[in-house]
This record gives C-alpha cells, sequence and structure tokens, in this order.
C-alpha cells in the first residue's frame, strides 16, 4: 500500500521549530564523551516528525509530565547507554577485566527472585556503545550488546534445568541467548514467523550456542498464533516478545511514507498481540509460567492487552514482579501505577533502558 503522491507531505506536523529547539538544548549540554562520539562520526540520527508528533499526543496523554523525560533520552541517541551480556559458552576473563576497568559493573547484583550465577551482563553509568563482534562462521562471539531492559522478561521467566520453553517470538535472539545463559531446558523451542527475521534469529545462534545444544533445540517458521493448537499444553515456560509499535526505532523511520503506514496499521497489533498471547496459554502447561513483553510504551499494546487475557481467561492468573522491580530499582526507572504483575521500564539520563512493558501469568 502507497499513499497518494503528496499526502505524506501532508501528514507531516509543523514541529519543526520543536525539534530545533530540542537539539540546540542538548548541544549545549553534551559531555566531553558524547562530544568525542560524535567527533568519532557517531552523529546523531534524523528524527521521524510524523511519528515524534503521534507520540507527542499519545504519550502525553498517556504518561503526562513523564513523557518529557522519556521522549528527551528517546530522540537523543547520543545519550543511549548499551548492556554487555557476556557468552557463558566462549569465556574471557581478559574481556571481564577490560569491562571493569573501562567503568562497567554488573547490572544485576541481587536480590532478586531468581538470578543465576551464569548470567552475566555489564552496564556503566557513561552514554555509548562498546564495539560489536562481528559473526565468523564455526567461532562462538564472546558478548551480546543489548537494551538491558531486555533481560527483565528472562528473568522474570524464571526458567530451570530440564523444563521445556518457548520462545513465541524469537528474532532477533537476544532472549533465546539469555535463556540459555541462565539454564539448560529439557527442551528449546525457538520460532519465528517472519522470513528475514527468521534468518536473522538463526545467525545469531549460531554466533552464542555449541553446535551441540543447537542440535538439541527447535528453531521454527511457524505462525505463532497456530502454535498453541499444533502443540497443545506441552511448555512449562513461554515467552511472548510480541511484534510492537517499537518506539525506539520508529522515531528515527527514514522513510516517512513507510512511517506514516506504520501508524496508521499500529491500531492492528493489539488483536495480533492478543492472538499470540492466547496461542502461547493453550501452548502452556497448567502450572505453567508465561512472560509478555513489548519494547513500546503504548498502553494499548501493554496493559490493555493483559487485561483483556486476564478477564477472559479464567484459569490464568497474574504473577507478583514487585520483588524482582525492587531488587533493581537501582539500574531501571519505573512508571508508577502499574499492577503488582506488570513492571513499565522507562529511559531518563544516565539510565536510558527501555521502554519495555513485562506482564508474568500462570495458569492454573
Amino acid at each position: 500500500m502507497r499513499l497518494p503522491p503528496g499526502a505524506a507531505r501532508l501528514l507531516v506536523p509543523p514541529t519543526h521549530r520543536f525539534v530545533t529547539a530540542l537539539q540546540q538544548r542538548r548541544s549545549a549540554a553534551r559531555t566531553p564523551e558524547q562530544l568525542e562520539n560524535k567527533t568519532n562520526g557517531k552523529l546523531q540520527r534524523q528524527i521521524c516528525e510524523v511519528v515524534l508528533d503521534h507520540f507527542e499526543k499519545q504519550y502525553t496523554a498517556e504518561l503526562g509530565d513523564t513523557w518529557a523525560t522519556v521522549r528527551d533520552v528517546l530522540t537523543y541517541p547520543l545519550c543511549w547507554q548499551y548492556a554487555i551480556l557476556l557468552n557463558k559458552f566462549s569465556p574471557s576473563p581478559e574481556l571481564e577485566n577490560t569491562l571493569r576497568v573501562k567503568g562497567y559493573y554488573p547490572a544485576f547484583q541481587g536480590p532478586l527472585p531468581y538470578l543465576p550465577s551464569s548470567l552475566k551482563c555489564y552496564i556503566r553509568r557513561l552514554p555509548g556503545k562498546f564495539p560489536a563482534q562481528k559473526h565468523q562462521a564455526g567461532k562462538l562471539k564472546e558478548y551480546y550488546l543489548l537494551n538491558a531492559a531486555s533481560l527483565l522478561p528472562v528473568l522474570a521467566l524464571e526458567v530451570k534445568d530440564g523444563e521445556d520453553v518457548l520462545d513465541l517470538c524469537a528474532a532477533p535472539g537476544g532472549k533465546s541467548v539469555a535463556i540459555l545463559q541462565c539454564a539448560s531446558p529439557g527442551h528449546f523451542h525457538c520460532n519465528e514467523y517472519d522470513d528475514l527475521r527468521s534468518r536473522w534469529l538463526k545467525q545469531t545462534i549460531e554466533s552464542f550456542i555449541p553446535g551441540a545444544i543447537i542440535d538439541l533445540m527447535t528453531v521454527s517458521k511457524l505462525d505463532g498464533r497456530k502454535i498453541g493448537d499444533l502443540k497443545p499444553e506441552l511448555y512449562d515456560k513461554v515467552l511472548v516478545d510480541a511484534p510492537c509499535s517499537n518506539d525506539r526505532s520508529w522515531l528515527f523511520s527514514s522513510d516517512i511514507q513507510q512511517a506514516t503506514l506504520r501508524l496508521i496499521q499500529r491500531n492492528e497489533l493489539s488483536a495480533l498481540q492478543i492472538q499470540l498471547l492466547r496461542s502461547a496459554i493453550k501452548a502452556l502447561r497448567p502450572g505453567g509460567l508465561l512472560v509478555y513483553s513489548t519494547c513500546t510504551l503504548s498502553k494499548a499494546e501493554n496493559s490493555d492487552v493483559i487485561n483483556l487475557i486476564l478477564n477472559t481467561y479464567s484459569n490464568v492468573m497474574p504473577v507478583d514482579l514487585s520483588e524482582m522491580a525492587k531488587a533493581v530499582s537501582q539500574e531501571f526507572t519505573f512508571l508508577s501505577g502499574t499492577q503488582q504483575h506488570e513492571l513499565m521500564v522507562l529511559p531518563e539520563k544516565g539510565k536510558t533502558w527501555g521502554p519495555m512493558y513485562v506482564a508474568k501469568l500462570k495458569k492454573t
């Protein structure tokens, strides 16, 4: 679907003054590290004004004054922080020493309800990204770069050795890799329906997981909405890291027509997310745990979806996440007023993790 000629131009709001003022204010407040990043060629990407205007209206209504703080982080990549998840299958003491020298420290230090000693993730307060490792066939990478909030759904899932686990929407594979840092599932099923993302998932798994373990896994391209019917009550734990309106990436859409189309189709995402959750519930054994996550602030894709599920299923119960939230509150900022079974990580200066919504459910 393409918009008529000129239609995208008509949809561009007059927010030039707002964006220019925002960028000028930040230029005056850059740290030496940020200036160094810019000198090294890491220039700020262009903000998509169509998306920014849409978010401005929606999130001001949903988040109030909190949105201004979040917006200042999301629209300024030079302040973003990146976490480093170490790969236990390719250990490197030298790497850990290097990270500590550079000011990195463990992101999770307890007392969390679930924190395997084999899960090692390092962060630091300063912005900037550690150099990424290239994919090399037959050689495992030593670490995975990610948003530290992406590990909260994995910690909430509490995977234990021998359990059967389904990662329903697994690409690009960071959470699948993290699950395998935590435990050795009896059977681990990673699924990704989209063809391009499925190839991305397979490459990630090959880059981080030994072949002997991959041979014991299932990596599939099934329609996630149908897995529940195909594999009823087969799994102890299910992760639904659902397709969503990715706030960070959407703000920097380079194609205005594509961005406009995304915003038009945004209302359809919650229906897909509900279908995926229904499928996940069918695939879950009684007594099993389900974790739902997204990387959007949108209430329609987060709490509204979970509330509908809880109001529909008498055999699905919320599971309290407040203890986990309290244990990591020093490194993550959470939206206040959420229910005990859900978390919303809000990016702020010095703790730019998120957005990340997490909800935890149990099938009785």
